[in-house]
């Protein structure tokens, strides 16, 4: 989570609360950060150097490999021969030297310059695949491997195995077998080593693979906050590297690991085991270059032991879509921040399962969040229409209160006294207006998370926003405002101009007077600072959202008679005149009296001082 999202969050809470409190009744790199003692090597040192040969003819060149590489020599030499293969998603381009993915291009997403999405190549990204053998440490990449064939296209619902093998002077192999489907963005993957159990002295095998990370969007400094090296442990626990870190960071994790991801804002490279890998390092350091966000770097180690029967793996090259990751592997889905867990459940199940349904009828965002804010409004409105009742309730009994306050004279207690035995009187609750708004928080926070870190979103135009998955840009002032940016935010400034005028309305039926009545038109200019910046989906959803509770209250309101209220507050204090004290409001009250015989004993301990 980004620092504005923090910000945020803690903003959102302060707001809630702090409406709570005013409308109810006044019941009253730089060194490098390890997370164990090992130390992590700078970024320039990350890359790992393959062994260089020099030849000055093919007999030389043959004799100085076979005594560095021993059997593996044969299979040093080779043609580099590329292809290509493309599916419905993705086109993969192989190299027969490593026989590996040396690029991969995302057919259905551009970049932030409108060029096609190549979310890593051979410039950008590294793979090795390292063993210790008689003749020293061999990587597995610098192999020549020749293809059993190189299919051009996988048809959707199809599927096409690509075998590479790289054979070795004494006849043992190492092969490597892909197989891609038409449809999906993951793919399977087997290595294998047979007959090498007499040349292979380590007990592991490392996969070396580090990737600077690519720029996609738009807004460079909200996509660096949101990338990360993410893995997952067979312990079923998910984490991540640091986020917004300025300084290059290492972590060492000792037990099983079942699957790490280059993760970004709204893409990620990842690899799955089926068996789990051993242990592993995890790197990530940040990058001056405006053309990438990160430079990330996974160590994985397993038993190589398990290369002799065909290990099991999955590349995933896609988008961070959390329908598509879902389907993946166990918790791969948390690619996508989906917030805390007290609302993620909301994002997961409710949201975006209904915007999943709208997204197969209608193809304008806009009008999909329109339809959403229609449809949770709808869901929550007889919270809402209760919360208002209770307000309006209040608002009824302001002259009894204003009563009650000249006859304690100023004295606190007895007055809260006083206003409990007159809202037991009435049938009143004093909180039953929080608790809809309590209510309502866990939906509030899910939108903060959801449409940020939607890439339904991304690159989606709507009136003036030509990305509602950053923020939109109405007009550019030509100078930078601390705090706020350079830009004016469209939907913020509608959804801060309709929060206040929200505001404006609630003060009608409010009881509070004073300072506390005018507190509520700050909250939302600071809003319009934190959310300048934000995805525009979000502000707009808040703005329509505004909107719609300005209609709710205005309909409530004339629906609403304060004299039909006030009769039935009286009858209520009829029938509860005989009416004994609730558990609840005689624990409240000798709560009550406890706080006020413990100041009573302060003040004379004060005065004997």
């Amino acid at each position: 989570m980004d620092r504005n999202q923090a910000v945020g969050l803690v903003l959102i809470a302060v707001l809630l609360i702090g409406y709570s409190l005013v409308f109810k009744p006044p019941v009253q790199e730089q060194p490098l950060v390890t997370t164990d003692s090992t130390t992590v090597n700078t970024p320039a040192d990350i890359a790992v150097e393959k062994p260089q040969t020099e030849a000055p003819d093919a007999a030389e060149q043959d004799s100085v490999l076979s005594s560095q590489y021993g059997v593996f020599a044969s299979a040093m030499n080779g043609e580099n021969n590329k292809f290509q293969v493309e599916t419905e998603k993705a086109r993969y381009n192989f190299s027969t030297k490593g026989g590996i993915i040396e690029s991969v291009e995302l057919k259905e997403y551009l970049n932030h310059k409108k060029e096609p999405l190549i979310l890593f190549d051979s410039e950008s990204s590294s793979l090795d695949l390292q063993i210790g053998t008689t003749h020293g440490i061999i990587d597995l990449t610098d192999l020549y491997f020749v293809p059993d064939s190189q299919p051009e296209l996988v048809q959707a619902g199809d599927s096409t195995r690509i075998v590479f093998t790289a054979t070795l002077a004494d006849g043992s192999t190492v092969q490597q077998t892909y197989t891609l489907f038409g449809d999906r963005y993951d793919l399977h993957y087997n290595l294998k080593l047979n007959g090498l159990q007499n040349k292979v002295l380590s007990n592991e095998v490392t996969w070396v693979w580090e990737d600077k990370m690519k720029r996609f969007e738009t807004n460079l400094d909200d996509a660096r906050n949101k990338t990360t090296v993410r893995y997952y442990t067979l312990t079923e626990d998910s984490d991540n590297l640091k986020e917004m870190s300025n300084e290059a960071q290492q972590e060492n994790i000792g037990e099983g690991i079942k699957w790490a991801s280059f993760s970004q804002k709204f893409f990620n490279a990842g690899i799955i085991s089926q068996n789990g890998f051993t242990s592993g390092t995890l790197f990530n350091a940040p990058v001056n270059d405006t053309s990438y966000v990160e430079l990330g770097r996974m160590e994985l180690k397993m038993p190589v032991d398990n290369l002799y029967n065909g290990a099991d793996f999955t590349y995933y090259y896609g988008p961070n879509s959390y329908k598509v990751l879902k389907r993946v592997t166990e918790a791969y889905d948390d690619n996508v921040y989906m917030g805390y867990k007290l609302v993620s459940w909301v994002n997961k199940y409710i949201i975006v399962q209904l915007f999943s349904f709208l997204e197969q009828h209608i193809s304008n965002y806009g009008v999909i969040i329109i339809i959403i804010v229609l449809i949770i409004k709808l869901a929550l409105f007889p919270l809402s229409r209760k919360s208002y009742l209770s307000m309006a309730k209040m608002k009824v009994l302001k002259p009894e209160l204003d009563a009650l306050k000249e006859k304690t004279g100023g004295d606190m207690q007895k007055m809260q006294q006083e206003q409990m035995k007159l809202y037991r009187e009435m049938g009143v609750n004093p909180i039953s207006g929080c608790v809809p708004l309590l209510l309502q928080m866990p939906f509030l926070f899910a939108m903060f998370f959801f449409f940020p870190n939607s890439i339904e979103l991304r690159q989606e135009s709507f009136l003036w926003a030509t990305d509602l998955s950053t923020y939109d840009v109405l007009f550019n002032l030509g100078f930078t405002i601390p705090f706020y940016g350079s830009h004016v935010s469209g939907f913020t400034l509608l959804m801060t101009l309709s929060t206040l005028a929200i505001t404006w309305s609630n003060n009608q039926v409010s009881t509070v007077q004073g300072p506390m009545k005018n507190i509520g038109y700050i909250m939302p200019v600071v809003f319009m600072f934190v959310l300048n910046s934000y995805s525009a989906g979000l502000s707009f959803y808040y703005f329509i959202s505004n909107l719609v509770t300005f209609g709710q209250q205005t309909m409530i309101r004339r629906f609403i008679d304060e004299d039909k209220i006030r009769e039935q507050l009286e009858e209520n204090k009829k029938k509860n005149a005989t009416k004994g004290k609730s558990k609840f409001q005689q624990r409240l009250e000798n709560a009550m009296k406890a706080s006020q015989e413990a100041k009573k004993q302060q003040q004379k301990g004060r005065k004997k001082k």
